[in-house]
């Protein structure tokens, strides 16, 4: 693991203990993203950091997601996880994730407030499944499964400006909206649509996970949400350009990564939905190189 490679006489990665540190690291690992691979281009207490951050999401998310508990009890647990974090800023620890997690709070000044927007988003979810909300629902939820994390981790990256913050909010709608406009066939599989009803309904499209998946005019919608989700990388792209530079580097191989994903699904289009689109290693590797040259 990472941390192994530093020397013996270096201080402890964000003055924590190596267990507490592998602990974090585990949940990124068993995860199978790649995005701790991403983070690898940060010194290591901002990589520690954001294993945190992410770890934390990782958590609230598997609440939202558990198919065993019923709504009333996954909103026990997300409220469980409220507490949790209220005793973090209290400076009240339990376990590894707790020290590595409370570690990074203070290390880079997170807010107390944007934990608990992901929390809320979690909620939205766990409640039941989100099916064609109003344009007002859709957005707040972007902000609060995405450009709420972006929040907590500008600051870990090393920015905590108000340009910043406007990254987050750009950038965290315009990935969120990527991975809706991916994901359609898995949501509908899990009972959930996050298209926004008002789009639906222009297109003469029901408001019905099934119904969508085999819908015509699907294209139509998915154009008008990339067209969204363009405007929001180009808005996120202004706003890095007035960051530290250095401290935007892993926002801008995110924001590059997934426009050329949304690229890729405008290409093959909405016929086909249940065909999932995905970038190969090679032109990874290679909107890697650019951003960070960049």
């Amino acid at each position: 693991m990472g941390f192994l490679r530093a020397r013996h006489d270096e201080a402890p990665v964000l003055g924590c203990d190596s267990a507490d540190l592998a602990e974090v690291e585990q949940i990124v690992v068993r995860s199978g993203t790649s995005f701790g691979k991403g983070m690898r281009i940060l010194p290591p207490d901002r990589r520690y950091g954001m294993y945190a951050v992410y770890a934390f999401c990782r958590l609230v998310d598997d609440v939202a997601d558990d198919e065993l508990g019923d709504p009333a009890d996954r909103s026990r647990r997300l409220e469980a996880w409220r507490a949790r974090i209220a005793r973090l800023y209290a400076g009240e620890a339990h376990d590894g994730i707790d020290r590595v997690l409370m570690a990074t709070i203070r290390r880079f000044d997170l807010r107390q407030q944007d934990f608990n927007d992901v929390i809320d988003g979690m909620e939205m979810d766990a409640s039941g499944p989100v099916v064609a909300p109003d344009e007002a629902t859709f957005d707040l939820y972007c902000d609060r499964v995405a450009s709420a994390v972006g929040r907590l981790s500008v600051r870990v990256f090393g920015d905590a400006s108000p340009s910043a913050d406007q990254v987050a909010y750009h950038l965290g709608r315009a990935l969120q909206i990527t991975n809706i406009l991916r994901d359609v066939a898995e949501d509908a599989r899990l009972g959930r649509l996050y298209l926004p009803r008002d789009l639906l309904e222009r297109f003469g499209i029901p408001p019905e996970p099934e119904a969508v998946m085999r819908a015509p005019r699907l294209g139509q919608v998915g154009r008008i949400l990339a067209g969204r989700a363009h405007d929001h990388f180009r808005a996120a792209a202004a706003a890095m350009a007035r960051c530290d530079h250095t401290a935007m580097r892993p926002a801008r191989l995110m924001g590059a990564t997934y426009a050329a994903i949304l690229a890729a699904q405008e290409r093959q289009g909405w016929g086909t939905p249940e065909r999932r689109v995905s970038l190969s290693r090679p032109r990874k590797l290679l909107i890697a190189l650019r951003a960070l040259a960049g």
